[in-house]
Order: structure tokens, then C-alpha cells, then sequence
């Protein structure tokens, strides 16, 4: 039995290899990106090449967006030329992280238009999308998980959240508040070390061992850190638009989020200092500078 055919929208660092997935799954997967290199790679791959946001949305009847903010999410889906024109869309699968407002209003815009969406937003990083590893947050009408599921389970782990759009937004934002803050005070605490003479790399080897372990000294400092190459794969600029969201979402339905606050404020410092290119892992060169040591392996 042949597999449906499916569109895909965004062709980025996660989106390209999930992308791949679905071809090597065997759906025929219908592809635009502004970008022309990311489109001519996936299509290289077998993708089809499509010339627009609409024509994706003229040849399948769900269509996946892997998109960076919640600007470009709500102009593909609703300004001229989006998704809401198209001929045969009937579904869209976001799984882009756009805070729980943003999905909220996308969906009730696409449902005027007889469109369903479908809040998925994933956490795993580049290599999760790479190996089918992600965690897939899903909120939506049950009957659409239910159809949608197998196929978002090539992405990897699926977690249904419930009916409403922005619930899969609101998990999936506390898991990356949760991610930039342990890579935040995992910065601070080894800094601290390194000028006081401490090996850093014995030092988080103690960490890991005891009870301050996290995703930043268990991962990202012995990859990224303290070989001093600082690629993580995930951007500041979006690590620090995920932590904005989260923050103004808890602000919005009076929840404190004093902690989230401070990791805002530093991850807008390290784009200052580091730029608009700088991944988020920079953020240990800040206080590198700060406190006049050099973290190394």
C-alpha cells in the first residue's frame, strides 16, 4: 500500500534531515524553501521541487512546516500566496516552536478556511532529527493524531497533549527553557572552577557523577566546550527567541518566572557580544571574558 504523499516546509537544520526521513519512510514529499541550496539538496535526495508555499499546498493535503519564529509560520500559512490558498491542504503539521498564542491564532485563521492544525513542535536537536530520536510534542483533535501518528513517529518518540493548539507549544517551550538554563548556570559553575585552578574537565566529570548532572555537562561542554568548537547546532538567536516565549507566556497567564528571567537576559547578552550568528553555547565566552579565564579541554 503506497504511503500518502506530503508536503514540507523549511528546510533547515531539522527540517532538511526529517525531511529525508519521510522520503526513506517512503512518502513522496513535496518541498519548497526560499533557500535555493537547502531546496536543491533535499531535492537531490528525491524530493519534489516545488516554486512556492502554495504550490506545496496544490499537490498535498498535509503539509509539515519546520520553521524559525512565529512571523514566518503565520505568513506561510495566511499572507497571499500561503497555505490557506491552496487547492488540496487540508491539514498542517507545525512543528515549529511559536509559543502557545501564535498556534493558537494560526489555527483558528486555518479552520475559517476548512484547514486543521496541528501543534507539534519537537525537542532532540539536529542529530535527534537526524536519527529518528526527537521527542514529537503533539496537540490537536485526537482523530488527527490518531491518522498522523505512525508518520510522526519517523521523527521519533510521540507525545499526544491534548485537543488544543498551544498545549504541545507550552511543553515544548518549558523543555527548552529548561535546556538554555542548565547550559547558563553549567557556564557559570565551571567558569567559577577554571578560575579558581580546577581542571575542567575533572570538574565535570564530578558533576556527572553527582547530583548537578544535566543535558549541558553530561553533552554539550565535553562535545562543544571545552574542545573549543562551540557547535551545539542550535542558534542563540533562537534559544533566545524560545526563552523569550516562554518567559512572556508565564507573564501572560501569571505564572513568575524569575529564574527564566535572568537566562533571558544573558542569552540577549551573548547575542549582543557574540552576534546574530553565535550558537547558544557561546554564551560560555561571555562569561569567559567576564571573569578573564579560558575554559579547555
Amino acid at each position: 500500500m503506497s504511503k500518502p504523499a506530503l508536503g514540507f516546509i523549511g528546510l533547515g537544520k531539522m527540517g532538511a534531515p526529517m525531511s529525508k526521513r519521510l522520503m526513506e519512510a517512503g512518502h513522496t514529499v513535496y518541498v519548497f524553501d526560499r533557500d535555493e541550496a537547502a531546496l536543491a539538496h533535499i531535492v537531490s535526495a528525491g524530493a519534489k521541487r516545488m516554486v512556492s508555499v502554495k504550490e506545496v499546498a496544490d499537490h498535498a493535503e498535509t503539509v509539515i512546516l519546520s520553521l524559525p519564529t512565529p512571523e514566518i509560520v503565520d505568513a506561510v500559512c495566511l499572507h497571499s500566496g500561503g497555505l490557506i490558498e491552496g487547492s488540496k491542504v487540508k491539514r498542517v503539521v507545525d512543528l515549529s516552536t511559536i509559543g502557545p498564542r501564535a498556534a493558537a491564532a494560526v489555527c483558528k485563521a486555518l479552520e475559517v478556511a476548512g484547514i486543521v492544525y496541528v501543534d507539534s513542535p519537537v525537542s532532540g536537536g539536529v542529530m535527534g532529527a537526524v536519527k529518528g530520536t526527537l521527542a514529537v510534542m503533539v496537540s490537536c483533535p485526537r482523530s488527527h493524531f490518531d491518522d498522523l501518528e505512525s508518520t510522526l513517529a519517523i521523527f521519533g518518540k510521540t507525545f499526544y497533549l491534548g485537543e488544543k493548539a498551544g498545549q504541545a507549544q507550552t511543553v515544548k517551550l518549558a523543555n527548552n527553557i529548561m535546556s538554555v538554563a542548565a547550559v547558563a548556570i553549567t557556564s557559570e559553575a565551571v567558569v567559577m572552577g577554571v578560575k579558581a585552578g580546577v581542571d575542567p574537565k575533572i570538574m565535570l566529570d564530578v558533576i556527572n557523577a553527582g547530583s548537578g548532572r544535566n543535558t549541558a555537562s553530561a553533552d554539550k561542554f565535553p562535545r562543544c566546550v571545552l574542545p573549543r568548537t562551540f557547535d551545539v547546532g542550535f542558534a542563540a538567536a533562537l534559544a533566545y527567541k524560545d526563552v523569550r516565549l516562554c518567559v512572556e507566556e508565564a507573564e501572560h497567564i501569571g505564572v513568575p518566572m524569575v529564574v527564566g528571567s535572568a537566562v533571558r537576559e544573558l542569552m540577549s547578552i551573548t547575542l549582543a557580544v557574540c552576534g546574530k550568528d553565535a550558537d547558544f553555547s557561546d554564551v560560555v565566552k561571555v562569561l569567559e571574558s567576564w571573569a578573564g579565564v579560558e575554559v579547555r579541554g
